[in-house]
Order: structure tokens, then sequence, then C-alpha cells
């Protein structure tokens, strides 16, 4: 391919060398110079041309690169948590003007006051003998009839003991004895006569003392024993009798009923009688002693008024006691037996809104049917001194009067 383009220049050469020549002769040429010689052209260097240039590819279009391709790893599961628990949402609240206020019912009637009658019979007691009346407004639970003055008296006002615990004494004065919860104090210490009461109790959120009740009281004479207590109970029911009442050890069942009697087979002289057809006793011993008694409870109102905080379960069955003495010795002890004294010297403040008698340890005994709390008379022969008590709103030569007021002579 070389040596064709370079023989096709030679003659390209030659042509155009003639024809200028040719043009030239019009004037007479000149001699025409000789002939050169001609010597073979040198053998041609082979040139390589450079390929012909390939057709310029199109300029390349600009096509971003596609965005880094993200794996999506799922993110680690979350600790299970509790179902959600549905809460309704609340009802839209509607304002409503406050309806008139309805009037209050109108108080629950008061409640009949109960009737209590004489226990002895016309021919003991042509005067006043099964004769009936109604308790006072005061006490309308809570009341005998004095069969001496023929009219109705208020357990809690004659000398013994009541609520937490309110005694009164002997004398006609009253104070308060407080005592300690589960614990047992002799109320009544002579040398023939013994009494212990078994004292039941809470302790209030702001006292630093228990609140206290008679649960149940022992009387010991000669070598008999007689327990008469109220029954735990969690609801009162005044149609139900609460009373535990056992002699020497063997319960006694006194059937209900006002007037219903049991009299012992071995102590003749003793007999326990009911003064109401439930939750009213009255213990005699004749020519000796009497003792009335009434189980009651402690309502939700006074818990309310006294704070005492009564709880669910127990509603602190305790006794209301009254005490009438007929011959005592001039030693007789104890809460309420040294009020009794021919020599006793009343020390309170009467004028006090609480007066307390102190002196706990000196009464307390090691049980209910003990006798060896400190003052203990019991056992020990002593000159006796005659007793006279009449209930009867008496004037005693000492000035005091009233009900409840023992004279002594």
């Amino acid at each position: 391919m070389a040596r064709f383009n370079f023989s096709l220049l030679a003659v390209l050469f030659l042509l155009t060398f003639t024809i200028a020549v040719a043009a030239n002769n019009k004037s007479p040429p000149p001699p025409s110079p000789p002939l050169p010689s001609y010597s073979p052209p040198p053998p041609p260097t082979t040139k390589h041309s450079p390929p012909p240039p390939s057709p310029s590819p199109p300029p390349p279009t600009y096509n971003p690169p596609p965005p880094p391709m993200t794996i999506y790893s799922p993110p680690p599961p979350s600790p299970s948590l509790p179902p959600p628990t549905y809460n309704p949402p609340p009802p839209p609240t509607t304002k409503h003007s406050p309806p008139p206020p309805s009037p209050s019912p109108p108080p629950p009637p008061p409640k009949a006051p109960k009737k209590v009658k004489c226990s002895q019979d016309k021919k003991v007691n042509p005067h006043c003998g099964g004769a009936e009346d109604v308790c006072p407004a005061r006490c309308p639970d809570s009341c005998i009839l004095d069969c001496k003055a023929c009219k109705p008296v208020c357990v809690c006002d004659k000398p013994g003991a009541c609520g937490d615990p309110r005694f009164i004494g002997g004398d006609g004065n009253t104070f308060y004895f407080h005592g300690r919860k589960d614990r047992d104090f002799c109320i009544l210490s002579d040398p023939d006569l013994h009494i212990n009461a078994h004292f039941i109790g809470k302790r209030g959120s702001s006292m630093t003392r228990d609140f206290t009740w008679i649960q149940a009281i022992a009387i010991l004479f000669g070598e008999h024993r007689l327990y008469v207590g109220a029954r735990k109970t969690a609801t009162w029911d005044e149609e139900t009798d609460h009373f535990d009442i056992s002699f020497d050890g063997e319960n006694i069942h006194l059937p209900e009923g006002t007037g219903a009697k049991w009299r012992s087979l071995y102590v003749p002289e003793l007999t326990i009688s009911r003064t109401k057809a439930t939750n009213g006793v009255m213990i005699e011993f004749s020519g000796r002693f009497k003792i009335i008694s009434n189980a009651v409870p402690i309502t939700e109102e006074e818990s309310r008024v006294h704070k005492y905080g009564l709880a669910k379960g127990d509603c602190l069955a305790h006794l209301d006691l009254a005490f009438t003495f007929e011959t005592l010795t001039s030693d007789v002890h104890g809460v309420v037996g040294q009020t009794y004294r021919p020599d006793y010297v009343n020390r309170f403040d009467v004028k006090a809104k609480m007066p307390v008698m102190g002196g706990a340890n000196n009464f307390s005994s090691s049980g209910i049917f003990a006798t060896d709390c400190v003052v203990s008379r019991f056992g020990h022969l002593e000159k006796t001194v005659e007793l006279i008590s009449n209930l009867a709103d008496i004037k005693c030569p000492s000035g005091m009067d009233g009900p409840g007021v023992v004279c002594k002579k």
C-alpha cells in the first residue's frame, strides 16, 4: 500500500511538470537542457502512519451514581411489655344544677324504756311485791326496781362499777379505777367474802393507758366459787343472752324470761334470778349481799364519742355492776371494799371531772379466783360491823345524800 502511494505521487508530479513545460513553450523554448540521467529513487522509507482516527465516541452522558443501598436490619426486639389494660375514658361530665336538698329523714323513734318488776312476791312484800315500772330515761336499758323503795333505779347510780370502770363507793362518791387489761383485781376482800374482777381493754391511739372494762367477776365465800361473765361476741343482739355463769365449776343454765330463778342445792341461801328476759341477773346471798349484773356492749356511738377505736369482731361485751352488802367487817378492803370501812377517808377531789384511784399493784391478783392481792383479808376473822343500805334518796348524817349512797351505823 505504501509503495502504491509513492508511485501515484511520482506520476502526479510528472504530469504537473509536463503541463507547466507546455505552457512555457509558447515562446521559443530555450534549448533543452540535457536530460538528467535517471537515477532510481531511493527505496521508500516505511513510515507507519497512525491509523486513521476512529470516530470519536459521543461524550458520555452523566448519570449520577445510584444511592448507596442501605441494608435494613430490623431493630433488636424490645422486651415484651404487658398487654395494655383498657381504661375506658371517663364519662363526659355533665354539669347539672344540684337538685334541691331532700328533707332530712325523721329521726328514729326513741326506744321504749324497758319494764322492770319487783322480784319479791306479795307475801314477802305486800307493799311492792310483783309491782312493775319502766326504766328512767337516762338508763332505758339498765335499771332495776328497788323493792324497798318500790321505784326504778339505774344500775349505775348504785354503789358498784360501770363502763370504763366508773365506781361508786360505799360512801356515795364516784371515782375511776382503770387497772390494766387482761388482769385481775380484788374489788372487795373480807374474811369470808372475796370478789375479784377480770378487766378487758383496748389501748387508744392517743392514750398512755388502756381503756378498760370489767368482763367478769368471781365471788368466793366459804369454800364456794361463783363465776359471772359476759361472753366475747362480734355483734351484739339484745335478744340473745350473753352470760356465762358457773358455780363450783359447773355451768348454770338459767331459763330466759324475767323472773326466771336458779337456787343452789348445796347453798339454799344463794339464788340467781333474771331481772329482764336476757342479759340481766341478780345474784343474792340471803343476809349477806346482793349483786346486780347487766351484760352490755360498747356501741359504735360510744366508740365514736370516746374514741375507743372499736374493732370489728369484738364489741367488748362487759358487765355493769351494782352492789348491796348487808354484813361486812370493819377491816374490809379492796377497790370498793375499803369505802365501806368506818375509818375510810375519801382523799379524792370530789369536784374533779375524773378522780382516779391509783395503787393498782395493791389490788392485783394472780387469777380470777386467787385471793393473793396485797390487801386480801379472805380467811382472817375480825370483828364484824353491820351496814345498812338504803338507796331511796336518803340523807346520811355525814351530809351526803342522793341515789347510790350507803349509810353506816
